[in-house]
């Protein structure tokens, strides 16, 4: 994907070698770090539209996830290498290999996973967390009704055994990619992604290996994620630092129960609310959601 147009201008590159494999991000900015996790089916590539603004009020970092983007896809079965504990360990190293031993989280889709797991396990370095149109996981298999299952078939289809929903995938990936975003957001269109942006999701999906990671990824929230969550609902372990919650008035989250009302009981304190977008907040209506994120992160300065 080196061939591909740059969308960061006026941030650096970097390659990071971690306990799981090579890892890629890009950094830019001053202030307070900000580490900014992308979601499925895309990359860091998500932030091009935001980072600029993000950046003249924090140190931002964008990482690839493991399997995703540019870094490296660890071997797994199962689900059992994307484990969001493991994804979290994965932020922690790469941040402190950047020399950030404290910094703020916000993370979409998949993300957004992460991100709160971060929050539960490593409160002692994460300062704030921000989760973009996602409620817990737990919570998502718990209320998979009728109506879930067919808006969020993908939890289903994705998590199967492998090799199945790697070869229905296989058989035309470019047209999966597009249909998953296009369906989820408000305008049921690719408009509101960058050509540039579209090209890198694209060539992530030509490469069978991270199709195959990213099935596992859902592996994993089926399984693990899943089990984690239950395991820290039923002990009633929350997330004691800041959380911000923000959603898509037309995006998946909204389908359901108030997402404000579903993270106050997994954290002790909650700012939430809506944007005017579908899924992908972050491209559909970046002006709100850099407004949204500046706010909430800029409140601990």
């Amino acid at each position: 994907m080196t061939d591909l147009a740059d969308l960061f201008p006026n941030f650096t590159h970097h390659w990071l070698e971690l306990t799981a494999g090579r890892f890629f991000a890009r950094m830019g900015g001053q202030g307070p770090a900000l580490l900014l996790l992308h979601g499925f089916p895309q990359s860091h590539v998500m932030w091009h539209k935001i980072a600029p603004e993000l950046a003249r009020h924090f140190t931002v970092v964008m990482m690839d996830l493991r399997g995703y983007g540019a870094s490296c896809i660890p071997p797994s079965n199962g689900g059992d290498a994307y484990q969001k504990s493991h994804m979290a360990n994965d932020a922690i190293e790469l941040m402190q290999k950047l020399g950030f031993s404290h910094f703020h989280c916000a993370g979409h889709d998949r993300g957004g996973r992460v991100a709160y797991r971060l929050a539960l396990d490593h409160a002692d370095i994460i300062t704030r967390c921000a989760v973009l149109d996602i409620i817990p996981t737990s919570e998502v298999w718990s209320g998979m009704n009728a109506a879930r299952s067919l808006s969020m078939y993908h939890w289903m289809f994705l998590a199967q055994p492998s090799p199945m929903p790697e070869t229905l995938i296989g058989a035309d990936p470019i047209f999966y990619l597009e249909h998953t975003l296009a369906s989820w957001t408000e305008a049921r269109s690719l408009k509101a992604f960058d050509p540039t942006a579209l090209a890198y999701y694209r060539a992530s999906f030509h490469q069978p290996a991270r199709v195959h990671a990213m099935c596992e990824d859902y592996r994993a929230g089926a399984h693990y994620d899943r089990l984690h969550d239950e395991r820290d609902h039923n002990q009633t372990r929350k997330i004691t630092i800041p959380l911000l919650a923000l959603w898509g008035d037309a995006g998946l989250p909204a389908q359901g129960a108030s997402p404000r009302d579903l993270w106050q009981q997994w954290a002790d304190d909650v700012s939430a609310a809506a944007i005017h977008s579908g899924h992908f907040m972050a491209e559909e209506n970046p002006r709100d959601t850099a407004r949204a994120l500046i706010d909430f992160f800029s409140a601990s300065v």
